[in-house]
């Protein structure tokens, strides 16, 4: 197959249109088993990975499910069946092209198991409830080829684990069928070919095209000492607006495109059509935006990591990324959103938010050009999906587990996974381990005596079916208009609980006035008054990675600082000569005294999870050592801590050791475990979220997964879910990891530099927001002191 029908040249012909060389080879590369493809944004790569089906639709036509395509997007399932029909009409291509998500009708949905098109675009999910049937061979019987969409995008979470489990399982039923994976941006693609299929598989990279128009931008205003969000710069962004035909603005959490759309609009006094995007917003006003800048009828559009990916709008002509990236893949992601077309370059502006992004901006631009992008290395699959994977073939029938095991192995996430970890999740799934074997609800799988492993009681498969994915839910509660019952989209739980009637909050860039919490949702009406709280979304700050944390600290100590703006460069020689700069090699801590308490400043570039915890666990030492810690406050680059007694010597807090001593005795007593442990457990299936006709509120299945994990570790302290709790927290909650490449990198060497006054970098720790007390012998101390002097105020002491 290396050559296009006369059907399908025609019609490139009449459009005017040349094929690609990379889509020629992925023609000519259509019968190999797998193959991925990296090409540039907007270079025609999902089209490359539909053409083989094409050719041999038209040239072999047939009935029955050909193509399966998975992206992470429902929005962009719906895209590409748009994209497909048109062409697929236009040639006279007897093929039928569906969509399948969560927004699809139960109707559509029984009709397409029944009678599937030729090509289904779905997502993860909704091909792990479709392979959880027992008709799923005969639905699956005729399958060809598999195209998946934004390959780097899925490795990067489970839902990418249990999609390889899914394909793997395909694999069973069509042992030749094809696999295609689609990437625009990927740091290490061999890595990537290995998580796509175990052992790897042919990576044809295309033509990257050339180099971004990317570039800071020039404001008005220097940018503040510290915050996010970039509301400095608003006069500024409007005017780029104005000169482009339409301008995507990201943002890096949903709060900061909240308040950022809010300002702009009230700046916005020619009314120029914007709109907003994100994921907290309901289903109907995101596909009331998508429509309105497909029909190009927006100027501007501010939007999070929603739209990151695929959406093919030609119109985009700039992106303007507010704040520090923090990765750089993901900038080069954002950039390919302008100029949406093969060999034509993205234009982008980056906009920091505060001083210390100044420097960090220029690092990413920097490593944009050179095309080094950054990421960290996966880890092995994760066991708890592999426990949902287990419960979704049980629900589709009897398995051999030997078979399911050897065929878990041919998923690349879990290659490595070992038979007595596969008999681990097994006898969960079974029996929800040691501990949990006397209850019957979680009696979930028996053995017959061939063997063969099945559900105890047929009626839980609707119950499992009802919570696959892993796509965690954050305890959210719906936000609707009191008059209309409409709704405007989601808050969190917690953020709701502080409101009282007549509190107003920003949702979908208007200022609604809290009414009331009914039936689970938060009761709304307009209201353009007074300022607004700013609510809380999911979704958290990303951490700077590592590889753009060390071009940082490369680009401080240059000569040549002359890519910096005036002010930053006078800000960095202050440092210099006062202080002392950090290295990638050394920890640099600065002693000083401040508003009457002594101050330490760890300059660490870990990144702010890990700098965060760095922060509770110095304290924690501090307070060993009878310093008198009383809070501290960390960003990507460094932890401020203030205290009653000056650190004399600061070797002590970087040993490893008492580190990780001091990690596992906080661990023990916080809430952070139990979060973590409701994830895994969710996804495991030990606590499901939903039930027929109800679901559990967040407070309640938090209550449940409390007391599961109390039991737990009293009873049962190496069960499987603890066990893998506290891996997920080690590496995603706290960045331990991160705080260990740091002791690695500066091998305890640490340069102590004690000063009479506030130093130039230290100086913006002090503007930051988040600060968190310590409670310990210093807070007591103060206490005392304060009640000492009010007594002797009083005559009587």
């Amino acid at each position: 197959m290396s050559a296009l029908p006369p059907i399908i040249a025609d019609w490139f012909t009449e459009k005017g249109w040349s094929v690609h060389p990379h889509q020629l080879e992925m023609l000519a590369r259509g019968n190999d088993p797998a193959t991925l493809l990296v090409a540039p944004t907007g270079g025609g790569k999902t089209l490359a990975g539909f053409l083989p089906t094409l050719v041999e639709l038209a040239e072999h036509p047939r009935k029955g499910l050909h193509t399966l395509y998975i992206s992470p997007l429902k929005a962009l399932a719906a895209d590409m069946r748009r994209n497909l029909t048109g062409p697929i009409d236009e040639m006279g291509l007897p093929i039928r092209v569906e969509d399948r998500s969560g927004d699809t009708t139960q109707t559509r949905k029984k009709a397409q198991r029944a009678d599937p098109p030729e090509i289904l675009l779905t997502t993860p999910e909704s091909l792990a409830l479709l392979l959880s049937y027992e008709d799923a061979p005969r639905m699956f019987a005729g399958l060809e080829r598999v195209v998946v969409d934004e390959l780097h995008a899925l490795a990067e979470s489970k839902r990418g684990d249990q999609l390889m489990l899914c394909l793997a399982r395909l694999v069973s039923m069509r042992p030749d069928l094809r696999r295609v994976g689609l990437s625009a941006t990927v740091e290490d693609p061999p890595a990537l070919a290995r998580f796509f299929m175990a052992g790897g598989c042919p990576v044809l990279t295309a033509d990257p095209g050339p180099d971004p128009d990317i570039r800071m931008l020039t404001t008005q205003t220097p940018p503040p000492w510290s915050g996010g969000g970039g509301a400095y710069a608003i006069p500024d962004v409007l005017e780029e607006v104005k000169r482009h035909k339409t301008t995507l603005i990201f943002h890096n959490t949903r709060a900061q495109a909240e308040i950022f759309f809010h300002n702009l609009w009230l700046a916005n006094e020619e009314g120029l059509p914007i709109g907003i995007h994100h994921g907290s917003l309901a289903r109907e006003q995101r596909q009331k935006v998508e429509a309105a800048m497909v029909a190009g009828e927006l100027r501007a559009i501010v939007c999070t990591g929603t739209l990151d990916l695929g959406l093919d709008w030609g119109d985009v002509d700039l992106v303007i990324q507010i704040g520090a990236p923090k990765n750089v893949k993901r900038l080069v992601q954002r950039i390919g959103r302008a100029n949406h077309r093969y060999n034509a370059p993205s234009k982008a502006l980056l906009l920091p938010a505060n001083r210390w992004e100044v420097i960090e901006c220029q690092a990413a631009l920097e490593a944009v050009l050179a095309r080094d992008l950054d990421g960290d290395p996966r880890g092995p699959g994760p066991r708890d999906v592999l426990c949902q994977h287990i419960l979704i073939v049980a629900c589709s029938g009897p398995f051999d587990e030997v078979e399911l095991f050897n065929e878990v192995r041919r998923a690349g996430g879990y290659a490595g996974l070992t038979r007595a970890q596969f008999d681990e999740a097994l006898d969960f799934v079974a029996t929800g381990g040691y501990a949990l074997r006397a209850y019957d609800r979680w009696q979930r799988l028996k053995q017959r005596p061939d063997g063969l492993w099945q559900l105890r009681d047929p009626r839980a498969a609707a119950l499992v079916r009802m919570n696959i994915g892993t796509i965690q839910d954050t305890d959210t509660l719906k936000v609707r208009m009191r008059q209309n019952r409409k709704f405007l989209g989601e808050v969190e739980e917690g953020f709701a609980a502080s409101l009282i009637p007549g509190d107003t909050f920003l949702m979908g860039g208007k200022i609604v006035r809290f009414e009331s919490l009914k039936e689970m949702h938060v009761d709304v009406t307009n209201d353009k008054g007074r300022k607004p709280k700013i609510a809380v979304f999911a979704g958290s700050k990303f951490a700077t990675s590592t590889q753009l944390s060390a071009r940082v600290l490369d680009l401080i100590h240059r000569r040549d600082l002359s890519a910096l703006p005036s002010h930053t460069q006078d800000w960095i020689a202050l440092q210099r000569e006062v202080s002392h700069l950090p290295e990638a090699g050394r920890i640099l801590v600065e002693s000083f005294p401040h508003d009457g308490r002594a101050q330490t400043a760890i300059y660490g570039f870990a990144g702010r999870g890990a700098m965060q915890t760095l922060g509770l666990l110095l304290t924690r030492r501090m307070e060993t050592a009878g310093l008198g810690p009383l809070g501290f406050v960390a960003t990507d680059y460094a932890t401020l801590i203030w205290s009653l007694h000056p650190v004399d010597d600061p070797a002590f807090l970087f040993s490893r050791d008492d580190l990780v001593a001091g990690l596992e005795g906080w661990l023990s007593e916080n809430a952070l475990m139990k979060r973590s442990f409701k994830a895994v457990a969710n996804i495991a299936g030990l606590t499901p979220r939903n039930f027929p006709g109800t679901r559990a509120s967040g407070r309640q299945a938090t209550f449940s997964s409390d007391i599961l994990y109390d039991t737990l570790r009293r009873y049962d302290p190496d069960h499987l879910l603890l066990n893998i709790t506290r891996e997920e927290a080690m590496r995603g909650l706290i960045d331990f990891g991160r705080i260990e490449e740091m002791l690695e990198r500066t091998e305890g060497r640490v340069d102590h530099m004690v000063l009479d006054r506030v130093t130039p970098f230290a100086a913006p720790l002090f503007l930051e927001v988040g600060k968190v007390p310590v409670d310990g012998m210093g807070r007591e101390a103060l206490m005392e002191m304060e009640a000492e002097r009010l007594m002797q105020e009083a005559g009587l002491a």
